[in-house]
């Protein structure tokens, strides 16, 4: 029996059918570690998305006089002009002081298991209140909110239509809720590996799947997985090899200031990694400010693995395609003060 010569036309057929095998195997594995963001808004248990709730909440998260100094609103932490952060290694509230940690973005934060890098907050209405009443923060108090919204007529009007049927709706809790259907609204999708993960393989190019493939298979996606690429689980920080105290300050002993438990010292929530490129600096200390650095260190630290340039920048490459439609925000316009409205107080601490 003769045998086939091989042709050019067959080699590169059978080339071309190796690669696609390939890149079947590398999307299939993809599929099976993440997911892309949904187009739509969640569905948050007991706080149902409506149209009132969402303006409100939109109008409360840029409301400054929710602090007591009437300059500090959610927004200037959460800017979403800025990648949901405020470009800071850490923000800067009430009388100028420094806060704790970096300011994690907002965006995609409704798909996190908990939030605050020590996942002291259970959801993003537990969140909203915790800013507003920290002395390094906005340094209100809740009967003080109350007061300030009670004083604007509009403000009485827009709870009484985001919450129908409550005798009184301005309160604390529900500010708070209403901040949470707003914020569950900053979803980012279509991004460029989300439309690979939807079945567009030319989405990405080589470099990017290149990087795609070593995230997975260099360990990264062991605690960076699911539709935010993180943000579900807890994880030590110097997993293998301890950073620096510039970059791990050993004065913040990350969850164990909330369980107390010896185990959780140094242990912080992975961190998730949509917009990553819009968010720097990195890490909770905002430390760095290079995404090629946080990658590298990320690699000895917690892979116990040094990572070379090439495959740093294939990293990176893949990184920046998790970079999605950011929602464009129209600043709300807030009802005036009265002459009931708290007046601000001196920002000198």
């Amino acid at each position: 029996m003769m045998k086939r010569p091989l042709t050019k036309a067959l080699i590169l057929s059978l080339g071309f059918m190796a690669g696609s095998a390939a890149a079947d195997q590398l999307l299939d594995r993809a599929r099976n570690t993440f997911e892309p963001i949904p187009k739509y808004p969640p569905v948050i248990d007991g706080n149902e998305l409506t149209q009132s709730k969402v303006e409100l909440g939109k109008m409360l998260f840029f409301e400054p006089r929710l602090s007591s100094s009437h300059l500090i609103s959610c927004n200037t932490c959460h800017n979403v002009g800025m990648g949901g952060d405020d470009y800071l290694p850490v923000s800067i509230g009430h009388g100028w002081q420094k806060g704790p940690r970096n300011s994690p973005t907002v965006f995609n934060a409704v798909f996190n298991a908990a939030q605050f890098w020590d996942g002291r907050a259970a959801d993003l209405a537990e969140q909203a209140k915790g800013p507003v009443q920290a002395g390094v923060e906005m340094s209100s108090t809740p009967e003080r909110v109350v007061s300030t919204l009670k004083s604007m007529p509009e403000y009485v009007e827009r709870f009484g239509d985001a919450f129908p049927g409550q005798d009184d709706p301005v309160t604390f809790d529900n500010m708070a809720i209403a901040i949470e259907a707003f914020e569950a609204t900053l979803i980012t999708p279509d991004s460029d590996f989300d439309k690979y993960l939807r079945g567009n393989t030319e989405a990405m190019n080589e470099k990017e799947k290149e990087g795609l493939a070593l995230f997975m298979d260099r360990g990264c996606a062991a605690c960076h997985s699911g539709v935010n690429l993180g943000g579900q689980e807890y994880y030590p920080f110097g997993l293998v090899e301890r950073p620096g105290g510039a970059i791990l300050p050993e004065g913040d002993r990350g969850r164990f200031e909330v369980t107390q438990t010896a185990t959780d010292e140094y242990v912080f929530r992975a961190s998730p990694l949509r917009n990553i490129e819009l968010t720097a600096p990195y890490f909770h200390s905002g430390a760095v400010w290079s995404l090629d650095e946080a990658v590298a260190v990320m690699g000895t630290a917690q892979l116990g693995t040094e990572l070379n340039d090439n495959e740093v920048q294939a990293i990176v490459a893949f990184l920046k395609t998790l970079t999605g439609n950011v929602p464009e925000i129209r600043y709300p316009i807030l009802p005036p003060s009265t002459a009931t409205t708290p007046r601000p107080t001196d920002m000198v601490p």
